[in-house]
């Protein structure tokens, strides 16, 4: 069985519902992310992946490439 590791990413510009789904679908194209649950009250994503994947900037480059910003992650 393999680890998970959780994540929470502050995500701008999301502003429908839209966006919520724009968002999750491009994090669950990013191997190894095995959940993505976006809150658009918050402006966040949490999400679940295997434990050596993905890295940081697959993170980031998913969102910007689906339009929004990247703020942080925790």
């Amino acid at each position: 069985m393999k680890m998970l590791k959780k994540a929470k990413i502050k995500i701008d510009g999301m502003s429908c519902q839209h966006c919520v789904k724009t968002v999750t679908d491009a994090m669950m194209g990013i191997d190894g992310v095995s959940q993505v649950k976006v809150n658009l009250k918050k402006g966040e994503a949490r999400l679940k992946f295997e434990q050596d994947r993905p890295d940081l900037e697959q993170l980031k480059s998913a969102i910007v490439t689906a339009g929004f910003e990247f703020v942080s992650l925790k």
